[in-house]
């Protein structure tokens, strides 16, 4: 469970959070700690799940998620938190404190700092634990690709670029207008 202490000293109040409350991974047995996303990453992982979350409620096809969300694909070896995720009804019963299993559905928004941890690293870690769908987004070039396994081995399934409509395989009728997740 996630403690806040708060201490009054002569200077006035402090805050620190337990160790379960940060955006520390754990990548390949390594821990990771990423930065805090900038106002532009937040406002489109905001667009998305809100767009996501509506439609899965609406449809009752699941559990839609955003990060900071500890997604434990391996115990000490691959600890995740991405942006976005969806777990399908019948999935549910990895939704333990945090997830322990693989989503349905993973997402990652690109930052600065993060390209090759997003499209190259995560990638092939959720390509190895067989998550179905891989969703990266862009938000400087406005792109969104929707990755699905073909053999064991991610293949474009949907891609959006500046302007269209992305289509998820794995959430059942899915579909979002891109300029509708990069609105300010």
């Amino acid at each position: 469970m996630d403690t806040i202490q708060i201490k009054v000293n002569p200077k006035g109040l402090s805050a620190s959070l337990s160790r379960d409350f940060d955006l520390t991974e754990i990548i390949n047995g390594k821990e990771v700690m990423g930065p805090s996303p900038f106002f532009k990453h937040q406002d489109v992982v905001f667009n998305l799940g809100f767009i996501l979350k509506a439609y899965v409620k609406k449809n009752n096809l699941g559990k839609v998620s955003i990060s900071p969300l500890d997604v434990i694909l391996e115990e000490g070896v691959n600890r995740m938190q991405p942006d976005l995720l969806f777990i399908k009804k019948e999935n549910m019963w990895i939704i333990k404190e945090w997830i322990r299993g693989v989503p349905d559905m993973v997402c990652e928004i690109v930052s600065q700092g993060s390209y090759t941890r997003d499209t190259i690293i995560k990638k092939e870690i959720y390509e190895s634990y067989k998550v179905p769908e891989y969703w990266i987004v862009i938000p400087e070039l406005s792109t969104i690709e929707i990755l699905t396994l073909e053999d064991g081995k991610y293949q474009p399934f949907s891609i959006a670029e500046g302007e269209g409509v992305v289509k998820s395989n794995v959430i059942s009728g899915f579909e979002v207008e891109i300029k509708d997740v990069f609105e300010e």
